[in-house]
């Protein structure tokens, strides 16, 4: 007679800097799981606010909850590599959820499902809601199962972005452990590369139903990220990194020209608003990270497209110098170039790389 086996561990961590307007939401979530068996470490990033306070009225209450603080303050990256170094050593997987966002009773449960009956799947995704519509990422139903290779490749071709942040994913943790650290701190897309990276071994899980709530952010990092246009640059460099490994050198030219013309459009518009040192210094150094540069000639030609088409259409010129022009209209523009790419997902799988299910 065969010993059932017990439930996969699973474990929840949770960076946290000033989280304290939501945090406690975020941690009742997870105590309000139906999957039972994880361990929650929460990390405290140098908080100045009651988030410390919160964790630990938590941590007292529930054996399974454990706060960590970080001896010093750590830049957004580095945190969630520290964060992610905290799994336990009995734990098959692990779950990010981050301090403002929260969990659906059945989240847990419903990844830890599908990646136990798909051994190959290293990541697992879902649907999430932030508060004004469900976010769409992923592939189309009923895909469960999509080699990680594969979707890498119809990301590189233009495809919509399926993966989805850290908090709609459930990682399994031989592949964080073999890993010094999971997420790139050259650039502030680090979450799509580790996606990239951990594709390369392994495959894509979905499970087709909303398990998260994802807040829509307007801090101090998503400004930076919008302000040094760093969507357009991750996009640059994961695909100088993958793309020659992933695509046939026709596919490769092809879609290069694709990602540069978009990089090089962004960048002329900054030149035209006479951004900073540091602006240009981000670039050209998260370029050179990855065998590539900023080409002035071709950045000389975008600029002059760009002035041309400022004299063609005053009114739009106009418009955007105010939009540009005013902080508080910049802040959405990674988030939106993202939202974009994803709206018309189901249009791209089909006609361009359809990801099918295995």
């Amino acid at each position: 007679m065969s010993i059932a086996q017990p439930p996969s561990r699973v474990s929840i961590l949770t960076p946290v800097y000033n989280g304290a307007d939501h945090l406690a939401e975020c941690i009742e979530s997870v105590l309000a799981q139906t999957y039972t068996n994880w361990d929650y470490t929460i990390v405290n990033n140098g908080s100045t606010d009651e988030s410390l306070a919160i964790a630990q009225r938590y941590a007292a209450k529930d054996p399974r909850i454990h706060v960590v603080n970080t001896d010093r303050f750590l830049g957004i990256v580095e945190n969630h590599n520290f964060t992610a170094r905290q799994i336990s050593s009995h734990s098959k997987y692990c779950k990010f959820v981050f301090a403002d966002d929260w969990l659906y009773p059945q989240c847990v449960e419903e990844l830890v499902r599908l990646a136990e009956r798909n051994p190959s799947v290293g990541l697992v995704g879902s649907y999430a809601m932030d508060g004004r519509s469900v976010r769409r990422h992923g592939p189309l139903y009923p895909s469960e199962r999509i080699a990680g290779r594969e979707a890498c490749r119809n990301q590189l071709r233009g495809g919509p972005y399926v993966f989805g942040t850290m908090t709609m994913l459930l990682v399994r943790c031989d592949l964080i452990r073999k890993r010094a650290n999971l997420f790139d701190a050259r650039h502030l897309q680090a979450d799509m590369e580790a996606c990239f990276d951990l594709f390369q071994e392994s495959d894509f899980g979905f499970v087709h139903q909303v398990l998260s709530f994802v807040r829509e952010r307007d801090n101090a990092t998503d400004a930076l990220a919008a302000n040094l246009n760093s969507y357009y640059l991750g996009e640059m460099v994961i695909f100088l990194k993958y793309g020659r490994a992933l695509l046939e050198e026709r596919e490769y030219e092809q879609h290069l020209k694709r990602v540069r013309q978009r990089y090089y459009r962004v960048l002329a518009h900054n030149v035209l608003r006479l951004r900073s040192k540091e602006f240009w210094k981000y670039h050209e150094d998260t370029l050179e990270a990855y065998g590539g540069r900023v080409n002035p000639w071709l950045l000389a030609k975008f600029v002059i497209a760009d002035l041309a088409n400022h004299l063609a259409h005053p009114w739009n010129a106009l418009r955007r110098s105010l939009h540009w022009w005013f902080p508080e209209n910049r802040r959405g523009d990674d988030r939106q170039a993202s939202e974009h790419q994803q709206s018309n997902s189901a249009e791209v799988l089909h006609d361009q790389n359809p990801l099918r299910p295995e």
